[in-house]
């Protein structure tokens, strides 16, 4: 009896590409894509690279034309000398205080507004959510003075409270957390009231766990927003006492000579939360945003 072997052809092998994870092969428009991306994330990191490397020079080496690249010496000086010279932990404490209890109450009172408007049925819901939507082509500049007689007559001038209340409740976090509760269907809804959850209990127990992605867009856009805010705190804080970094960095380009090695220092001590926070939650940013824009 006579066999027959037959040999099986050789696989070819997908080509080679950009990722090694899939099938297509690298192509020139893939490629270019890359080349833009990348130098337009070097060209937005120079600045930062500048201040960092700033922020090691003296003010002889600040001053020098042309620009010097590198400092002659990498010691904390100018960083010892800011914290001694000026009161950075007052500062510090006050904009983290004010960043974390403003956040705080931005996405409670964020979140409960956009859960009405997302899964509650009454008349003038869409007109109410247009509403809220308009306020945000409202400028603060604006409303400063109303903003301000109103915080004047509660007594909140010159306290931490006047920086963190006004500002508590944002059209745009309104808005991100509505889209995305949008999303959550309303029988899972249904089915907890049907096993005698109260509303509250939902909201807390059920809707916000499922919005975790978007409640960091909110919280980070909060942080950012209350970390570098200027105009409002200048106009309330009006002792040293109540300064936030922003307003504490302005006040020192108003003396006679102006330390820009100290101030160059503080700049990046204050970017850091941000930055580190960013780095930590950048997948729960993007994918918040991504489907934010789902309904």
């Amino acid at each position: 009896m006579s066999s027959t072997t037959t040999e099986a052809a050789p696989k070819t092998l997908p080509g080679k590409t950009w990722t090694s994870t899939g099938k297509n092969n690298i192509t020139a428009t893939d490629a270019l894509r890359v080349v833009i991306l990348v130098t337009a994330a070097l060209v937005a990191l120079v600045p930062i690279v500048w201040l960092v490397l700033g922020a090691f020079k003296t003010p002889t080496e600040l001053s020098a034309r042309p620009p010097l690249l590198l400092p002659e010496s990498w010691g904390l000086s100018n960083y010892t000398d800011a914290l001694t010279r000026f009161d950075f932990t007052t500062y510090l404490f006050n904009s983290t205080v004010v960043t974390i209890a403003a956040t705080a109450l931005t996405l409670a009172i964020n979140s409960m507004a956009a859960y009405a408007l997302a899964k509650y049925n009454f008349r003038g819901k869409n007109g109410l959510f247009l509403l809220t939507l308009a306020t945000i082509m409202i400028p603060l500049q604006v409303i400063l003075i109303p903003v301000y007689q109103v915080v004047a007559s509660l007594g909140m001038v010159n306290t931490l409270w006047g920086l963190i209340i006004p500002a508590a409740a944002t059209p745009t976090g309104v808005f991100i957390l509505r889209q995305y509760m949008l999303s959550i269907p309303d029988e899972l809804i249904e089915a907890a009231r049907v096993d005698g959850s109260g509303e509250f209990r939902t909201f807390i127990q059920i809707v916000l766990p499922m919005c975790r992605p978007a409640l960091a867009v909110v919280a980070i856009l909060s942080i950012m927003w209350r970390w570098n805010d200027f105009l409002w705190p200048l106009v309330v804080a009006q002792s040293e006492t109540v300064y936030t970094l922003p307003v504490a960095l302005a006040r020192f380009t108003a003396e006679e000579t102006v330390p820009f090695n100290l101030i160059i220092a503080m700049s990046v001590v204050s970017i850091l939360p941000v930055i580190i926070l960013f780095l930590f939650f950048q997948r729960q940013i993007v994918t918040g945003i991504a489907n934010t824009g789902i309904k």
